[in-house]
């Protein structure tokens, strides 16, 4: 990735720190050169966003070793189920001691710029052998609705193709980008490492902790506000929930650098109301559409091409297609799936998003094919496009909506504020029902007592609801909506029914 003179003007810096192009590649270099010597082919890193994280992860493409980065909010049982399902040889880490215990594995501390952050574990009771699909460079798991993540293999040619299409599209020179999300997201990854790099830009990745996340939740939004105004970024990546917040803020008194210039939005559906307010606020939000499978980003809106509601156009390199509504794509998409070989050479990934391009070729996404609900009356309904609607507003952080084989639609809510009165959600459940379809109007919902991300067994790390596992969870309180509305048009608010 560092091999040409001319991609050498980067830097990369946290809070307190700052690197030269040229003081990380001789880090990449050592680190490579170990790695090459201790003859590793699969390693994993479970690690807090920072500079030595990212140092890990291209010494792993210079030494050509395949590299699994795993969320911190896994729980053990995921993070071992893709330990164990990739036979990864040995852990680059920020805890040893899960690995000393679990693995009896050998730590080693590593040394890297400057600091003793990292250590080395060599894994000794990993057994099974996996089946990759060749040139598999790095192995990312799709936390997906059920227990077992799915691990995309991806070489490393795509994933650096898909970002220097990426900066060319976006086309900023020397960006300063914040990097807000998890680096174990493929997205911020691709888009917030690799891109600028290649515009010959500023990465800065300051700790989640210092941004006031906690595994994937955000617990005190000051702190992320704080270093925004601080940074003053060029760039950054969001998703909806953290659009929201940044609306909020500037409604409550809080200035919106005049710094930002590109900040893309995706993870989930971006209500209209909120893009258009967050535009009138001054934020440069431009919404786009991806997936693991297709290396992270399908479509994107840029400054030079872009159309409201809409996920931008494709990128190129990629095919968009549709078969029964539903968005396929080929081009630069993922080797396969691990131990799945029938899975390995597909030249078509269905998305399972509903959608179309229109007459411009801006591609619009409607909702997921597997979520779409199915009234009891025959309605078909995204749950996406009334959960938008519902997160456009300051009082609510969180909107799941249920209704399959039901009669009408359900909601379950959290507000941002434990203050928030019953009665000011219930207007609020009343004002957007005003402009719904009858079918799709919310006629009942619970308010949750804590928030659903703090479990990342109910939230993707992206934000978007793990519907299968809400509804097992909550049967009792959804079953509640139903079983005490007693009027077709009366509108319930079923946490009374389970106080009393």
């Amino acid at each position: 990735m560092l091999d040409s003179e001319n991609k050498l003007r980067f830097s990369l810096s946290d809070l307190e720190r700052e690197f030269s192009a040229e003081a990380i590649q001789t880090e990449i270099v050592f680190l490579a050169k170990l790695l090459r010597k201790k003859a590793l082919s699969r390693v994993a890193l479970l690690a807090g966003n920072s500079i030595e994280w990212a140092v890990v992860d291209i010494a792993c493409q210079e030494a050509g070793i395949c590299i699994l980065p795993l969320p911190e909010f896994f729980s053990e049982s995921q993070r071992r189920h893709s330990i164990n399902s990739c036979a990864v040889e040995a852990v680059i880490t920020d805890n040893p001691e899960l690995f000393r215990s679990d693995y009896q594995a050998d730590c080693e501390v590593l040394s890297l710029m400057g600091e003793n952050r990292l250590s080395l574990c060599l894994l000794k009771n990993t057994t099974q052998t996996p089946m990759l699909p060749d040139a598999t460079g790095k192995i990312t798991f799709t936390s997906g609705s059920t227990g077992e993540p799915k691990g995309v293999c991806l070489s490393h040619e795509q994933l650096l193709r898909q970002a220097d299409i990426l900066s060319s599209m976006i086309a900023l020179d020397a960006p300063r980008h914040l990097c807000v999300l998890p680096l174990s997201t493929l997205l911020e990854n691709v888009a917030g490492i690799y891109a600028p790099i290649f515009a010959q830009g500023q990465v800065i990745i300051p700790s989640q902790e210092e941004m006031g996340f906690k595994g994937s939740a955000l617990v005190d939004s000051q702190k992320l506000l704080r270093i925004i105004g601080s940074v003053q970024p060029h760039t950054m990546i969001l998703i909806p929930q953290l659009l929201l917040l940044l609306v909020n803020a500037i409604e409550q008194g809080w200035e919106c650098p005049a710094s930002l210039k590109f900040v893309a939005v995706g993870g989930s559906k971006v209500s209209v109301d909120l893009w258009t307010k967050a535009r009138e606020f001054g934020i440069p939000v431009y919404e786009g559409y991806g997936l693991s499978e297709c290396v992270s980003v399908v479509s994107l809106n840029t400054p030079y091409s872009q159309k409201l509601g809409s996920c931008g156009k494709p990128l190129s390199g990629l095919t968009v297609s549709f078969t029964e509504g539903e968005v396929m794509v080929s081009g630069n998409t993922m080797l396969g799936y691990v131990n799945e070989p029938e899975s390995w050479g597909s030249k078509q990934i269905s998305t399972g998003d509903l959608g179309y391009l229109d007459r411009d070729g801006f591609l619009h996404i409607d909702g997921r094919k597997k979520n779409l609900l199915i009234s009891s009356y025959g309605r078909n309904i995204s749950p996406e496009w009334i959960e938008s609607e519902l997160l456009a507003s300051p009082l609510l952080a969180e909107a799941v909506l249920v209704g399959d084989a039901r009669p009408f639609c359900a909601a379950l809510l959290t507000p941002r504020s434990s203050n928030t009165r019953d009665s000011d959600i219930q207007a609020l459940v009343d004002r957007m029902n005003l402009g719904l379809p009858d079918y799709a109007r919310v006629m009942a919902w619970y308010r949750l007592e804590k928030p659903l991300q703090n479990e990342s067994r109910f939230m993707t790390d992206n934000g978007r609801p793990r519907r299968k596992t809400i509804n097992e969870a909550f049967h009792v309180e959804i079953d509640v909506l139903y079983t005490n509305v007693m009027s077709d048009v009366e509108v319930i608010n079923a946490t009374q029914f389970l106080a009393g």
